[in-house]
């Protein structure tokens, strides 16, 4: 094989292969900013949730942010686009299959304090709605969220 070719074909593979974000990340990003939020305050994490080049910012390209909701269902930070969705309230949102999946992450933070939550949601990386996998953990009266889509 031409020593060319050899390194072509290592960078297409490369460039090609996008590692999954795994369900342990989106545990682990959701505790690492309410690690923050204890030693800075809710109000310093937020901004930096809703921050583009934020701590909690994944490279460019993942599918993996956080995004933090209040216990009445409205958006206090949200890791991508923040400017289209803080301060929207959202309980009454639906996904394509009827589920209130912001009742669930509520539901699921209030009476357990940790959990998972599935629904279907619009994937920003593709624009596709895949199912999608959320970890949510409330903290000081507010809940945080991160989660992974499913292929």
């Amino acid at each position: 094989m031409r020593p060319w070719f050899a390194v072509a074909l290592m960078v297409c593979s490369c460039v090609s292969v996008r590692a999954q974000s795994s369900p342990g990340q989106a545990e682990a990003l959701v505790r690492r900013a309410i690690a923050y939020a204890r030693q800075n305050g809710t109000e310093k994490a937020i901004q930096q949730v809703n921050r583009g080049d934020g701590l909690f910012h994944a490279s460019t390209g993942s599918e993996i942010y956080l995004f933090i909701y209040d216990p009445q269902g409205v958006m206090r930070a949200y890791g991508f686009n923040a400017a289209d969705h803080v301060g929207q309230h959202r309980l009454d949102a639906r996904d394509p299959d009827g589920t209130y999946w912001v009742r669930d992450i509520v539901r699921t933070a209030r009476t357990r304090g940790s959990g998972w939550v599935e629904y279907q949601y619009v994937n920003p990386r593709t624009g596709q709605v895949q199912p999608k996998a959320t970890y949510v953990e409330m903290y000081d009266n507010l809940i945080f969220c991160c989660g992974v889509y499913k292929k």
